[in-house]
């Protein structure tokens, strides 16, 4: 299976933008090879600006840049980005509406050995949170690119993360992006899953290995956690009526959070949030990591049959009432 890093494609993607658009600049937070950004240093040195570890600074300058009419791609590590530099974020870049990006790496559990201290499980829920905040978490390198061109034509505050993994590759080059629209994979029968970032890939593993037992499950690619799809989603619940959400984030105050504000004011139905379990992280290689936040192709099969089992006794319930009423 082919794998593309979306940190790695962000490098490649600031110097085809940058050469595009003069207005374009890039600051760092003295991780420019980790982030990537390096590449853009080398292209156009008169346009970036290392910041040194000082966060807050980061924030703040590029939404001076961009009152003075700039386009700043400022990034760091997704942690640093959103909680060291919050209340710059949300006092300096938002609170105006400053057409800043934020893209940030090593979200989630992922980043592996560095353990608790760099994983990023809340950042979302961070961002989420702030008015005038557009939040995004492409699900493979070539959607990476789309969306970052898209971000770069949108005006306003936008945080993308980006992770240190590479993803297994699910579009071809050039997929098409819009900001606020999911993108459907298939509808289901039996159920849908509501995925972003990496646990899209493993959501239509899951799909596949779900039919072979007669369940029809849809899937939804929801990149865009922020605004959100409500309208793709009300549809698939109206459907299914059963509905799992995974990301690899905590499940309060990311996907799973927002799905769940949506459908229980437009549609409610059974859902099952899979994420991580209000915990922190610990050090270990990725994959082993995944498994001990039960966010594998497994676990997605498993909550899928999970919800589909309540949605089936709930009906049976109902049945069982009417059935009394009527012989009443």
């Amino acid at each position: 299976m082919e794998k593309l890093g979306t940190r790695d494609v962000y490098g490649q993607t600031l110097i085809k933008l940058g050469a595009e658009n003069k207005d374009i600049v890039v600051l760092d937070a003295d991780l420019s090879s980790s982030t990537r950004t390096a590449k853009f240093r080398e292209k156009f040195p008169d346009r970036f600006f290392n910041m040194g570890v000082a966060e807050q600074d980061l924030m703040a300058t590029a939404a001076g840049l961009a009152a003075a009419g700039k386009i700043p791609f400022a990034s760091t590590f997704a942690i640093f980005a959103t909680g060291r530099a919050w209340e710059q974020i949300r006092q300096t870049i938002c609170l105006s509406s400053f057409n800043v990006k934020i893209v940030a790496s090593h979200g989630g559990i992922t980043v592996g050995e560095d353990g608790a201290t760099h994983h990023s499980t809340e950042d979302i829920g961070l961002m989420r949170i702030i008015p005038n905040m557009t939040v995004i978490v492409p699900a493979d390198g070539y959607e990476a690119i789309s969306a970052l061109e898209a971000a770069a034509k949108y005006y306003g505050p936008v945080y993308m993360r980006l992770s240190r993994e590479k993803f297994p590759v699910i579009y071809k080059e050039g997929i098409d992006f819009q900001i606020g629209k999911a993108k459907i994979h298939s509808q289901g029968t039996d159920a849908t899953i509501i995925a972003c970032g990496i646990m899209v890939s493993l959501a239509l593993n899951a799909q596949k290995s779900l039919k072979q037992e007669g369940i029809h499950a849809g899937v939804i690619n929801m990149s865009t956690i922020k605004p959100l799809d409500t309208k793709s989603i009300k549809n698939a619940a109206e459907t299914t009526k059963a509905i799992v959400t995974a990301e690899e984030h905590s499940i309060i105050g990311g996907l799973g959070s927002a799905v769940a504000e949506c459908l229980g004011e437009e549609e409610p139905v059974y859902i099952e949030r899979m994420g991580i379990k209000d915990k922190f992280g610990v050090s270990g290689k990725s994959d082993e990591l995944m498994k001990e936040y039960n966010l594998t192709q497994e676990d997605i099969i498993r909550a899928v049959k999970n919800v589909i089992a309540k949605k089936e006794s709930h009906i049976n319930h109902i049945n069982r009432k009417k059935v009394f009423i009527k012989s009443y």
